[in-house]
């Protein structure tokens, strides 16, 4: 249970990561939403909903 809690906490950590990455080169991140949707989010704050194929 423990190495579970680990490896969410490294998840979280590393697309918080990606965020600021993104924010400081002017570029985007995409991921999915806790709804499963996929979500490209620009550095100034703006968020996307990308079709699924």
């Amino acid at each position: 249970m423990e190495a579970n809690n680990d490896l969410m906490k490294l998840i979280k950590l590393t697309g918080e990561r990606a965020k600021l990455e993104a924010k400081a080169n002017g570029t985007y991140v995409v991921y999915k939403d806790k709804a499963g949707k996929l979500v490209k989010e620009h550095s100034n704050g703006m968020k996307e909903i990308l079709a699924e194929v």
